[in-house]
This record gives C-alpha cells, sequence and structure tokens, in this order.
C-alpha cells in the first residue's frame, strides 16, 4: 500500500489552501492582541495627559506657562504648592471640603441602609411610588433649590457653616444610596434573615454582624459616589458659604485678581483636588469593582 501523499494539481492546492488557513488561524489572535495593546495604550494616553499636563504646569512659573509650550518644567518650582499651603485660604477650603463631605457621607449612609433595608425586604402600599420619587429627587438640577436652601439656612442660622454643606447635598445623595444599597440587598436571600432571627439574633445584632458585611461591596460602591458627588459639586457649596465653611471649590474659582490668573497656584491646586479622590478609589477599589459587576449601577 502506498503511503505517500497524492501530487495531483488539486490536491496541492488543497494542502497550500489548508497550510494557509491554519497560518492565518495561527496569526489571527497575535494580529487581535496588537490591535487591543494599541488601542489600551492610545485610551491610556488620552485619559492621562490632561492630568500629567496639569501635574506639569504646577511644577511651572507663571511666565514659564504663558511663555513657549514645554514638555516639563524648564525651571522646576515648588512655589505653588507652598502658596498653598502658606495661605489659610486655600489650605483651609480642603479642610472644610472634607469635613462636609465625611459628615455628608456619614449622614446619607446612617438614613439610606434601614431604607434600602426596608425597600429590598417588605411591600407596603406606595413603596414603588415612594422610591419613584426619591429618584427623581435625582433628576432635578442643584440650582433648583438654591434659593429655597439659602433663605432657609440663613434664617435658621446655619449658613456658612459645614453642617449646611452636607444637609444639601444629602437632597441627592440619600436618594442615590437608597438606589445602589437596594440593589446590592435585594440580591440577599431571606431566608439568611429568617434563619439569623431564629437563632436569636435581635434585629440590630443581626443587621451589622451578618447583613452588612454581606453587602460591604454594595456599601463601597455607594461610599465611592457619596464622595464624588459631594466633593465635585459647587453651585450649593459655593452659595451656602462665604468664607468659614468655603470649599476648595469655590477658592478655586477666585484666583482671578488685578494682575492676571495666577496659572501656577491653580493648577497645584487642582493637583491636590484630585488626589482624594485617588485615595478613595484606592482603598474600595476591590468593592468598585465588585459592585459595577454585581450591583445596580
Amino acid at each position: 500500500m502506498n503511503d505517500s501523499m497524492p501530487t495531483t494539481p488539486e490536491a496541492v492546492r488543497t494542502r497550500a489552501a489548508t497550510a494557509d488557513a491554519r497560518r492565518r488561524r495561527k496569526a489571527r489572535p497575535q494580529t487581535r492582541r496588537w490591535r487591543r495593546g494599541l488601542l489600551m495604550a492610545a485610551y491610556i494616553v488620552f485619559v492621562l495627559l490632561p492630568i500629567y499636563w496639569l501635574l506639569n504646569l504646577s511644577f511651572q512659573t507663571n511666565n514659564e506657562i504663558l511663555g513657549e509650550l514645554t514638555l516639563w518644567p524648564q525651571n522646576f518650582t515648588l512655589d505653588n504648592y507652598a502658596n498653598i499651603f502658606g495661605d489659610a485660604n486655600w489650605y483651609m477650603g480642603y479642610v472644610n471640603s472634607i469635613a462636609y463631605v465625611l459628615m455628608n457621607m456619614a449622614i446619607s449612609m446612617v438614613v439610606a441602609l434601614p431604607a434600602a433595608y426596608a425597600f429590598s425586604r417588605y411591600k407596603f402600599i406606595g413603596d414603588k411610588h415612594l422610591f419613584f420619587w426619591l429618584l427623581t429627587n435625582m433628576m432635578a438640577p442643584p440650582a433648583v433649590f438654591l434659593l429655597p436652601y439659602f433663605q432657609l439656612y440663613y434664617t435658621v442660622g446655619l449658613f456658612d457653616t459645614h453642617v449646611a454643606v452636607a444637609l444639601a447635598h444629602c437632597l441627592f445623595n440619600i436618594p442615590l444610596a437608597v438606589w445602589i444599597l437596594e440593589g446590592f440587598m435585594s440580591g440577599v436571600p431571606k431566608e439568611i434573615d429568617e434563619t439569623a432571627f431564629i437563632d436569636g439574633y435581635s434585629f440590630p445584632r443581626f443587621f451589622v454582624r451578618i447583613f452588612l458585611p454581606m453587602i460591604r461591596s454594595g456599601i463601597g460602591v455607594t461610599l465611592f459616589f457619596l464622595f464624588m458627588f459631594s466633593w465635585v459639586e459647587l453651585l450649593l457649596a459655593r452659595t451656602l458659604t462665604s468664607t468659614e465653611a468655603q470649599p476648595i471649590a469655590s477658592v478655586m474659582t477666585r484666583t482671578s485678581t488685578a494682575s492676571g490668573i495666577d496659572w501656577g497656584t491653580l493648577s497645584a491646586a487642582g493637583v491636590l483636588t484630585i488626589v482624594p479622590g485617588i485615595l478613595v478609589v484606592y482603598f474600595v477599589r476591590n468593592h468598585i469593582a465588585k459592585g459595577f459587576a454585581l450591583g445596580r449601577t
């Protein structure tokens, strides 16, 4: 029996076509990987370029910023950061912002956790309408509530205080927190609640020791969004404060003077404003990844 391969033209063409298809299949994954790598690199450069440029400007003098375009500081200086840490108006802006942001996060979570648990576990008359009404608060622009909040806080003596801004942000952050947490809590079987109560757990003990650890990813995601909204919100924070509780976002809008805008100090302030957000993302990064995959986000 002859085991040699056929040498007819048709057989040769068939073997060549098969070998070429095999080579194409092997090369295709490599080409796709290169293409994805190039797209990812271009995306990273596109996203990080503004941040690098802000960092670059923060180490330059105003004369260099307004002069020729440079990719890195020609005359490296830390004077811009020294201006911020040496001026109480600047560094107290960061202190004020962090103060009312933390207060808002605490108030929002204390209110939103039991509210979300009630929406996820109980059915009552008007529950869906109430839940929808909470979400409508997020749809209104903050400018709608400027005058009512200003008159109310000025009358009761809360104007220009951290509490004023923290409570004002609750109008938007509490519905957001309830909406996110309700999605996570609905994913926890109700049998866990019943089993805990049969084992003798009181509701506060069950809620703190058993239930909350099961939704820690949802709590991390919620804290992330609460921080981001309060940290970058400007309109309410600027209107409800004047001097004592003025946030850093408001201070940054007042860098224009008779001699022009201090671009170097403004850039340094922008870099320092990004740092708290980076720290928050770093500490809750694992919870955020799980939350985007599992929760109502």
